[in-house]
């Protein structure tokens, strides 16, 4: 009887030490939480407010970003592009590469690695991979994740990888497409869910969280947070201007000034940021 008694009072315990912590306290009273990182915002820039931005990447100095179909306000299905192209940062329009049948794929991130375009889909469990001259579909892909869902994509110099909602990070053969290993994503309350839009850089990834203001940078070896941007003010200024706006989504680095770019879903804005 001891035993029973004891264990769901050590699983509270542990709940309890690892979620319950107030935002910016220490989760196990040892562990700092990750510092922020300061920033200043260099530039904004005009958005497709008709994309429902799920990825955002840089390649030979233009902007690409993809869009999912996302429902509308009044709940219809498909509303807005599954598609993916390059952004006129003088405009903010997207001029579409290739584009799904959105009825039926829900279009998720998208990441440039040598002569490639990769392409997630949703729910669909299909990735698509195609030429990143001519944008000709190669072939698809099946994904296994442990959501069942797809969400985002970026590269280091060897493997793509994939996040899934979770706190998991996949890192995919670009060849074979499979999973060859996964780093989970921790900070000091322990997992990170709801890893979100993702981009490698220098050998760490930023990924913001989904529904939330903040964009981590994360150790892509030990899956550690080791920093963590706070967008609160970009994300309070783009719903007062903009209501129809939806989450914070898109993250792409630039390096030729080595500056974040980063939007939302229906966004007006691109905003250009410079990391302190």
């Amino acid at each position: 009887m001891k035993k029973i008694a004891y264990i769901p009072f050590l699983i509270s315990v542990v709940i309890i030490a690892c979620n319950g912590n107030e935002p910016g306290k220490d989760g196990d009273g040892s562990t700092p939480p990750p510092p922020v990182i300061p920033y200043t915002v260099v530039n904004t820039y005009p958005h497709d407010t008709t994309f429902f931005t799920e990825g955002l990447e840089f390649h030979q100095g233009q902007l690409f970003e993809s869009s999912g179909s996302g429902s509308s306000e009044a709940g219809e299905p498909g509303a807005y592009p599954s598609a993916f192209g390059i952004t006129d940062l003088k405009t903010g329009k997207v001029s579409i590469k290739a584009e799904l049948d959105k009825k039926t794929y829900f279009g998720e991130g998208i990441t440039f690695f040598k002569d490639k375009v990769y392409e997630l889909t949703y729910k669909n469990l299909v990735g698509y991979v195609y030429d990143a001259g001519t944008f000709k579909k190669i072939k698809e892909f099946p994904l296994h994740t442990a959501t069942n869902e797809a969400w985002a994509l970026t590269h280091d110099s060897v493997n793509l990888i994939m996040s899934d909602g979770s706190n998991n990070l996949y890192f995919l053969h670009p060849d074979s497409l499979r999973v060859m290993y996964q780093v989970s994503v921790t900070d000091n309350h322990g997992p990170v869910p709801n890893i979100n839009e993702l981009e490698y850089v220098n050998g760490y990834i930023y990924a913001n969280q989904w529904l939330t203001p903040y964009i981590f940078k994360i150790d892509a070896v030990s899956g550690k947070v080791v920093g963590r941007l706070d967008l609160t003010n970009i994300d309070n200024e783009i719903k007062s201007k903009y209501p129809e706006s939806r989450e914070m989504n898109g993250i792409a680095f630039n390096p030729s000034n080595n500056n974040l770019f980063i939007t939302g879903k229906l966004w007006p804005f691109i905003y250009e940021l410079k990391l302190q």
